[in-house]
């Protein structure tokens, strides 16, 4: 079986990945963007849960990769350690902590000293579900009865008012679903969300952006007369479309003030189904007006 090449993404192509995602873009439009496969998005995605990650930084104290080249040189040199500290300001102590943590003064080398301490910084930070058993348990309950993430913490807020440690905001609990690599939440528990996700969406991810989802040129029922609203001016006319087991589908038209109503069957609900049912209707109220109607039936 033929083994497929592993794709890698630079530092700045997944910096670019994470700009695009945040945007609001498809997986398969990022990929587009790169000449490859949505699922070689994914992979650089999925690992955070669709939220991307803090940007590293190193602290001030540390020390920095011309330093550490200093201590090498110094060292070969046969330099002490605490010449080699007062000469790049530091404390004995910290040069020597660096020196013995990366292989003593015969082993050490610059570039892999500072690649082993960038390595060493990572220190992730246990999240409140996982310092708090009652509250993770809590949540998991709440979970499996369909609650949403917001309405758990909703109801945590009124049930312990006062008592931070028994509450938990919405996205902590969506944090703790989609990043599975914390560990607190079973994976089972995404099956409960309402959106059947594995992965965070962005908020500006919408089909309407594209404008994907609209009705061109759409009258928004906001719009109709105040006298619609009574019942009281005859004439007034509403359409429907009425869907029924099996792919059946009525097409409905009601009268607002005697509440008469004219159906007919639709084929489909397809564009063409509702360009007939736009003419159907159009024949309806023709009917309607002139007394004639195919099936009727009062409301």
């Amino acid at each position: 079986m033929k083994q497929r090449r592993r794709i890698y993404y630079s530092a700045v192509q997944r910096s670019e990945i994470w700009d695009r995602w945040q945007a609001g873009e498809s997986m398969r439009s990022i990929g587009r963007r790169f000449d490859r496969a949505s699922s070689s998005v994914f992979s650089v995605i999925s690992p955070t849960g669709g939220l991307r990650p803090p940007v590293r930084h190193r602290a001030k104290q540390a020390l920095t990769l011309s330093e550490r080249e200093e201590i090498s040189r110094w060292l070969s040199m046969r330099r002490s350690l605490r010449s080699i500290a007062r000469h790049l300001g530091r404390s004995a102590s910290t040069v020597s902590r660096e020196v013995s943590r990366n292989g003593g003064a015969d082993r050490y080398r610059a570039a892999g000293a500072d690649q082993a301490a960038w390595d060493r910084a990572r220190r992730p930070k246990l999240c409140k579900l996982a310092c708090h058993p009652f509250l993770r348990r809590t949540v998991s309950i709440g979970l499996r009865r369909q609650w949403s993430p917001e309405q758990i913490a909703g109801w945590l807020k009124r049930t312990y008012p006062g008592e931070p440690q028994h509450q938990v905001s919405h996205e902590t609990i969506y944090r703790s679903l989609f990043i599975q690599a914390r560990g607190v939440l079973k994976k089972e528990l995404l099956e409960h969300l309402r959106a059947k996700r594995t992965i965070r969406r962005s908020r500006h991810a919408s089909l309407k952006r594209s404008g994907l989802g609209q009705i061109k040129d759409a009258v928004s029922i906001r719009e109709r007369p105040a006298s619609v609203e009574d019942r009281a001016v005859p004439g007034h006319w509403e359409g429907d479309l009425i869907g029924g087991s099996r792919n059946s589908y009525v097409a409905t038209l009601v009268e607002r003030q005697s509440r008469y109503v004219m159906l007919v069957k639709v084929a489909n609900k397809d564009t063409a189904s509702s360009t007939d049912r736009r003419n159907t209707f159009c024949e309806l109220l023709s009917w309607g007006l002139n007394g004639k109607s195919p099936l009727v039936q009062r409301a």
